[in-house]
């Protein structure tokens, strides 16, 4: 039987506001939350109420010894719901239901949504190689908790903010040296250099070692700590409430480590949660140090042509001077352009702006070619997924 699936958006009930932590013989990793309904029942029907019971697994994804709780935890409780750490997106992706299809460039261009997948791509990317060295695929306790709801009836519930939000507030509200450490440092862990530190996988969810890890996220980037877990530990507790609201429930609730802290925090004040529109808002686009240091190069460059000219130098040297920096620098950008088996407008294209590409630190001749590369012959997902491997 497969399971049904529920998406906070879909859910129209009143949310329960209070909420009680319950000792009970459950695993480290977990804890059980009552959360009472606020509403008011006649005698005949308080007699048939009772509070919704709300399970927290926190996991690592990563982690064998978390899929082995998951299963045990939902296969001793045997929940009503399942509720997992993932959005629409990132369900479709773990259970392999992405059909292959063309990446819409020109949509992605035209929207401003490159960092984003880029950004996106290298956290997958990093997050893959753990999971190698771990010998465990990521997310592998999302999954084993879904087919463990599918094999007793129960519902899943998808709880997480969809991921294309997080990574736009997590992209547009980072500072321009935010975002140069965090690229940085994914960089650097792609290619191996800088040294982490080292955590034994089997207790990173352990208390110490959760809020130890927290910690260091917010003092290396602070901004990416209140989007990545911060918000979404709001978002998740909210979408918790909708899922467990009338009471005679008994959910499972299968989280990252990370956020168990601040979702219970948030359970066990429901009023702190701020509403869930708030957290799904796109900010708006500002200028950022990058741009403002590109048009400034660029003013250079001009002014310093002009400075040529007003010094006396001939007009007529000047223009002979940049036709042979044109050609000289158009001709070999667009030979190595043809030697990686662009198209004949990718050729063109890095032939038109090798000579201005060449003046500016910040920008490269590949980068515009790769962009008409890219919308003549639209990259699939199959390719983006093939660049993970």
């Amino acid at each position: 039987m497969t399971a049904s699936k529920i998406e906070p958006d879909e859910l129209e009930t009143k949310l329960d506001i209070s909420s009680e932590i319950i000792a009970e013989s459950i695993p480290d990793s977990a804890s059980e939350v009552s959360i009472p309904s606020s509403f008011q029942f006649s005698d005949a029907h308080q007699a048939e109420y009772q509070p919704s019971k709300i399970v927290l697994i926190g996991t690592a994804h990563v982690s064998e010894k978390s899929v082995a709780e998951v299963k045990a935890a939902i296969r001793d409780l045997k929940p009503d719901i399942v509720a997992v750490e993932l959005c629409r997106g990132r369900y479709d992706s773990l259970k392999g239901n992405v059909q292959e299809k063309q990446v819409p460039i020109k949509d992605i261009l035209s929207e401003g949504k490159v960092n984003y997948y880029v950004i996106h791509w290298l956290l997958a990317y990093v997050q893959k190689k753990i999971g190698e060295d771990m010998g465990v695929r990521p997310g592998a306790e999302m999954l084993s908790a879904m087919e463990e709801a599918e094999s007793i009836g129960a519902k899943v519930a998808l709880i997480d903010r969809d991921i294309q939000v997080t990574l736009q507030r997590f992209w547009g509200k980072m500072k321009f040296l935010e975002k140069v450490k965090m690229i940085g440092s994914l960089l650097g862990g792609l290619i191996g250099i800088g040294k982490g530190t080292e955590i034994d996988i089997d207790k990173i969810t352990e208390t110490d070692v959760v809020t130890g890890l927290v910690n260091e996220l917010r003092d290396f980037a602070p901004t990416a700590a209140e989007v990545l877990i911060d918000e979404r530990d709001a978002y998740l507790a909210g979408s918790i409430l909708r899922v467990a609201a009338g009471g005679n429930k008994t959910v499972v609730v299968v989280i990252g480590a990370g956020h168990k802290p601040g979702v219970t925090k948030y359970l066990k004040n429901p009023k702190s949660i701020p509403p869930l529109d708030s957290l799904m808002q796109i900010p708006k686009k500002r200028i950022g140090l990058g741009k403002i240091v590109g048009f400034a190069f660029v003013a250079v460059i001009v002014g310093f042509f002009l400075l040529l000219l007003l010094s006396g130098v001939p007009l007529k040297l000047l223009l002979i001077a940049f036709g042979w920096w044109f050609i000289i620098t158009g001709t070999l950008s667009a030979i190595g352009t043809l030697l990686a088996g662009g198209h004949p407008y990718s050729v063109l294209t890095a032939f038109s702006v090798a000579w201005l590409t060449t003046l500016h630190p910040l920008i490269a001749a590949g980068w515009f070619a790769g962009l008409v590369e890219a919308k003549q012959r639209n990259p699939t997902t199959a390719d983006l997924k093939a660049w993970q491997e």
